[in-house]
Protein backbone atom coordinates (compact mmCIF):
# COMPACT_ATOMS: atom_id res chain seq x y z
CA UNK A 1 0.00 0.00 0.00
CA UNK A 2 1.26 3.42 -1.09
CA UNK A 3 0.86 5.55 1.78
CA UNK A 4 0.40 9.85 1.41
CA UNK A 5 -1.24 12.24 3.46
CA UNK A 6 -1.28 16.04 4.98
CA UNK A 7 0.35 17.37 8.46
CA UNK A 8 -0.84 20.43 9.85
CA UNK A 9 -2.90 21.90 13.03
CA UNK A 10 -5.94 21.73 12.92
CA UNK A 11 -7.15 19.79 10.12
CA UNK A 12 -10.59 19.39 10.66
CA UNK A 13 -11.67 20.99 7.14
CA UNK A 14 -9.00 19.47 4.61
CA UNK A 15 -9.11 19.35 1.34
CA UNK A 16 -6.55 17.41 0.41
CA UNK A 17 -8.07 13.93 1.74
CA UNK A 18 -11.06 14.61 0.23
CA UNK A 19 -9.42 15.58 -3.40
CA UNK A 20 -7.07 12.63 -3.36
CA UNK A 21 -9.58 9.85 -2.25
CA UNK A 22 -11.93 10.81 -4.84
CA UNK A 23 -8.93 11.37 -7.58
CA UNK A 24 -7.61 7.30 -6.74
CA UNK A 25 -11.47 6.27 -6.91
CA UNK A 26 -12.16 8.60 -10.46
CA UNK A 27 -8.72 7.38 -11.98
CA UNK A 28 -8.82 4.06 -10.63
CA UNK A 29 -5.75 4.47 -8.72
CA UNK A 30 -5.23 1.30 -6.82
CA UNK A 31 -3.16 0.54 -3.63
CA UNK A 32 -2.80 4.07 -2.56
CA UNK A 33 -4.38 6.07 0.72
CA UNK A 34 -4.41 9.45 1.75
CA UNK A 35 -4.10 10.11 5.49
CA UNK A 36 -4.22 13.43 7.62
CA UNK A 37 -1.72 14.04 10.90
CA UNK A 38 -3.13 16.42 12.72
CA UNK A 39 -0.10 17.63 14.71
CA UNK A 40 0.69 20.87 16.92
CA UNK A 41 4.47 20.52 16.44
CA UNK A 42 6.11 20.25 12.97
CA UNK A 43 8.30 18.03 15.19
CA UNK A 44 5.90 15.07 15.71
CA UNK A 45 6.38 14.81 11.64
CA UNK A 46 8.95 12.20 12.80
CA UNK A 47 7.31 10.13 14.90
CA UNK A 48 4.54 9.53 11.76
CA UNK A 49 7.39 8.79 9.78
CA UNK A 50 8.90 6.21 11.71
CA UNK A 51 5.14 4.56 12.20
CA UNK A 52 4.65 4.72 8.75
CA UNK A 53 7.63 4.22 6.70
CA UNK A 54 5.33 3.00 3.71
CA UNK A 55 4.66 7.06 3.27
CA UNK A 56 6.28 8.65 0.18
CA UNK A 57 4.83 11.69 0.02
CA UNK A 58 3.09 14.85 2.44
CA UNK A 59 1.28 18.01 2.00
CA UNK A 60 2.14 20.63 4.65
CA UNK A 61 -0.35 23.28 5.47
CA UNK A 62 -0.41 25.86 8.78
CA UNK A 63 1.54 26.72 10.83
CA UNK A 64 4.43 23.87 9.83
CA UNK A 65 5.53 25.20 6.28
CA UNK A 66 8.58 27.19 7.34
CA UNK A 67 9.24 24.88 10.11
CA UNK A 68 9.57 21.51 8.04
CA UNK A 69 12.23 23.16 6.22
CA UNK A 70 14.53 21.85 9.22
CA UNK A 71 14.10 18.19 8.82
CA UNK A 72 14.60 18.25 5.25
CA UNK A 73 18.22 15.98 3.64
CA UNK A 74 17.01 18.29 0.66
CA UNK A 75 15.46 21.07 -1.19
CA UNK A 76 14.19 21.56 -4.84
CA UNK A 77 15.89 24.98 -5.65
CA UNK A 78 13.20 27.23 -6.00
CA UNK A 79 11.83 25.96 -2.68
CA UNK A 80 15.27 26.68 -1.03
CA UNK A 81 14.59 30.54 -2.23
CA UNK A 82 10.96 30.80 -1.29
CA UNK A 83 11.70 29.28 2.53
CA UNK A 84 8.99 27.43 2.73
CA UNK A 85 7.97 23.37 1.89
CA UNK A 86 4.43 22.55 1.48
CA UNK A 87 5.27 18.85 -0.30
CA UNK A 88 7.86 16.31 0.46
CA UNK A 89 8.61 13.73 -1.36
CA UNK A 90 10.67 10.41 0.32
CA UNK A 91 12.04 7.79 -1.68
CA UNK A 92 14.74 5.59 -0.16
CA UNK A 93 14.68 7.47 3.31
CA UNK A 94 15.69 10.72 2.01
CA UNK A 95 13.44 13.58 2.43
CA UNK A 96 13.62 16.14 -0.37
CA UNK A 97 11.29 19.22 -0.09
CA UNK A 98 9.32 21.25 -2.15
CA UNK A 99 6.73 24.05 -2.84
CA UNK A 100 3.53 23.47 -5.19
CA UNK A 101 1.84 26.73 -3.64
CA UNK A 102 3.87 28.57 -6.03
CA UNK A 103 3.10 26.16 -8.86
CA UNK A 104 -0.34 26.67 -7.90
CA UNK A 105 -0.80 30.30 -7.46
CA UNK A 106 1.17 31.12 -10.78
CA UNK A 107 -0.38 28.64 -12.84
CA UNK A 108 -4.02 30.30 -11.91
CA UNK A 109 -2.71 33.97 -11.78
CA UNK A 110 -1.82 34.38 -15.00
CA UNK A 111 -4.36 33.67 -16.71
CA UNK A 112 -7.05 35.23 -14.69
CA UNK A 113 -5.49 38.84 -14.45
CA UNK A 114 -4.68 38.18 -18.18
CA UNK A 115 -3.25 41.59 -19.48
CA UNK A 116 -4.13 43.51 -16.60
CA UNK A 117 -0.89 45.71 -15.24
CA UNK A 118 -0.61 46.56 -11.85
CA UNK A 119 1.05 46.20 -7.95
CA UNK A 120 -0.20 44.03 -5.64
CA UNK A 121 -0.55 43.99 -1.92
CA UNK A 122 0.04 40.41 -0.50
CA UNK A 123 -1.89 40.37 3.11
CA UNK A 124 0.07 37.80 5.73
CA UNK A 125 3.49 36.97 6.26
CA UNK A 126 3.27 32.87 6.93
CA UNK A 127 4.65 30.39 4.67
CA UNK A 128 2.15 30.83 2.54
CA UNK A 129 3.08 34.23 1.72
CA UNK A 130 6.75 33.41 0.89
CA UNK A 131 5.55 31.38 -2.15
CA UNK A 132 2.92 34.24 -3.14
CA UNK A 133 6.11 36.61 -3.15
CA UNK A 134 8.45 34.65 -4.79
CA UNK A 135 5.53 33.77 -8.08
CA UNK A 136 4.98 38.00 -8.02
CA UNK A 137 8.61 38.57 -8.15
CA UNK A 138 9.17 35.93 -11.09
CA UNK A 139 6.09 37.35 -12.58
CA UNK A 140 8.07 40.97 -12.22
CA UNK A 141 4.65 42.03 -10.47
CA UNK A 142 5.89 44.68 -8.13
CA UNK A 143 4.40 44.34 -4.69
CA UNK A 144 3.64 45.43 -0.87
CA UNK A 145 3.57 42.88 2.24
CA UNK A 146 1.36 44.03 4.41
CA UNK A 147 0.90 42.62 8.22
CA UNK A 148 0.09 44.06 11.58
CA UNK A 149 3.52 44.77 12.49
CA UNK A 150 5.83 47.40 11.15
CA UNK A 151 9.01 46.30 9.28
CA UNK A 152 11.41 47.25 6.64
CA UNK A 153 9.80 44.80 4.31
CA UNK A 154 6.66 45.48 5.03
CA UNK A 155 3.61 48.16 6.05
CA UNK A 156 1.06 48.00 8.14
CA UNK A 157 -2.84 47.98 7.68
CA UNK A 158 -2.66 50.86 9.59
CA UNK A 159 -0.49 52.43 6.77
CA UNK A 160 -3.06 51.39 4.64
CA UNK A 161 -5.63 53.36 6.04
CA UNK A 162 -3.45 56.31 6.48
CA UNK A 163 -2.68 56.60 2.36
CA UNK A 164 -5.45 56.27 0.10
CA UNK A 165 -2.62 56.39 -2.67
CA UNK A 166 -1.35 52.84 -1.84
CA UNK A 167 -4.62 51.01 -2.32
CA UNK A 168 -4.71 53.32 -5.84
CA UNK A 169 -1.25 52.01 -7.41
CA UNK A 170 -1.36 48.70 -5.84
CA UNK A 171 -4.84 47.26 -7.27
CA UNK A 172 -3.70 43.38 -6.91
CA UNK A 173 -5.11 42.20 -3.25
CA UNK A 174 -3.65 39.00 -1.92
CA UNK A 175 -4.81 37.37 1.17
CA UNK A 176 -2.94 34.71 2.20
CA UNK A 177 -4.22 35.13 5.89
CA UNK A 178 -6.51 32.04 7.06
CA UNK A 179 -9.17 35.41 7.57
CA UNK A 180 -12.55 34.62 6.64
CA UNK A 181 -12.14 30.57 6.58
CA UNK A 182 -14.62 28.29 7.75
CA UNK A 183 -16.17 28.30 10.00
CA UNK A 184 -15.08 31.89 10.76
CA UNK A 185 -16.70 33.26 7.99
CA UNK A 186 -16.90 36.70 8.97
CA UNK A 187 -12.95 37.29 9.33
CA UNK A 188 -11.54 39.58 6.97
CA UNK A 189 -8.40 41.27 6.75
CA UNK A 190 -8.35 45.00 8.46
CA UNK A 191 -7.92 46.68 4.69
CA UNK A 192 -9.48 49.82 3.62
CA UNK A 193 -12.21 48.10 1.59
CA UNK A 194 -14.21 51.26 1.25
CA UNK A 195 -11.48 51.90 -0.97
CA UNK A 196 -12.26 49.51 -3.80
CA UNK A 197 -13.21 50.32 -7.03
CA UNK A 198 -14.08 48.65 -10.13
CA UNK A 199 -10.26 48.27 -11.19
CA UNK A 200 -9.38 45.97 -8.11
CA UNK A 201 -8.78 42.57 -8.26
CA UNK A 202 -8.89 40.46 -4.67
CA UNK A 203 -7.48 36.94 -5.08
CA UNK A 204 -8.16 35.22 -1.71
CA UNK A 205 -5.85 31.83 -0.73
CA UNK A 206 -9.52 31.04 1.20
CA UNK A 207 -11.35 28.04 -0.57
CA UNK A 208 -13.98 27.71 1.94
CA UNK A 209 -16.31 29.63 2.33
CA UNK A 210 -16.47 30.03 -1.89
CA UNK A 211 -16.73 33.88 -1.34
CA UNK A 212 -14.85 35.14 1.17
CA UNK A 213 -16.25 38.10 3.25
CA UNK A 214 -13.25 39.96 1.69
CA UNK A 215 -14.23 38.84 -2.34
CA UNK A 216 -17.83 40.05 -1.49
CA UNK A 217 -16.81 43.83 -0.41
CA UNK A 218 -14.28 43.91 -3.92
CA UNK A 219 -17.37 42.15 -6.13
CA UNK A 220 -19.70 44.91 -4.48
CA UNK A 221 -17.29 47.92 -5.62
CA UNK A 222 -17.37 46.35 -9.63
CA UNK A 223 -14.08 44.51 -8.64
CA UNK A 224 -13.11 41.20 -9.82
CA UNK A 225 -12.51 38.25 -7.19
CA UNK A 226 -10.96 34.44 -6.93
CA UNK A 227 -10.67 31.87 -4.07
CA UNK A 228 -8.02 29.55 -3.57
CA UNK A 229 -9.80 26.46 -4.92
CA UNK A 230 -8.26 26.51 -8.53
CA UNK A 231 -4.84 26.87 -6.87
CA UNK A 232 -5.13 24.47 -4.26
CA UNK A 233 -6.25 21.82 -7.30
CA UNK A 234 -3.43 22.51 -9.27
CA UNK A 235 -0.50 22.17 -6.34
CA UNK A 236 -2.12 18.96 -5.52
CA UNK A 237 -1.66 17.88 -9.25
CA UNK A 238 1.84 19.32 -8.76
CA UNK A 239 2.51 17.44 -5.70
CA UNK A 240 1.12 14.11 -7.52
CA UNK A 241 3.38 14.53 -10.24
CA UNK A 242 6.43 14.74 -7.79
CA UNK A 243 5.35 12.04 -5.72
CA UNK A 244 5.10 9.78 -9.07
CA UNK A 245 8.62 10.92 -10.53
Amino acid sequence: MRKFGLIGHPLSHSFSKKYFTEKFEKEGIEGCTYGLYDIPNAQELEDILEENPEIEGINVTIPHKEDVIALMDDLEETCEEIGAVNCIHIKDGVRTGYNTDYIGFKNSLIPWLGAVKTKALVLGTGGASKAIKQALYDLEIEFLNVSRSEDEDQITYEDLAADPEIMNTHKLIINTTPLGMYPNVEGIPAIPVEQFTPGHFVYDLVYNPSETTLMKACLDAGGKAKNGHEMLILQAEASWDIWNS
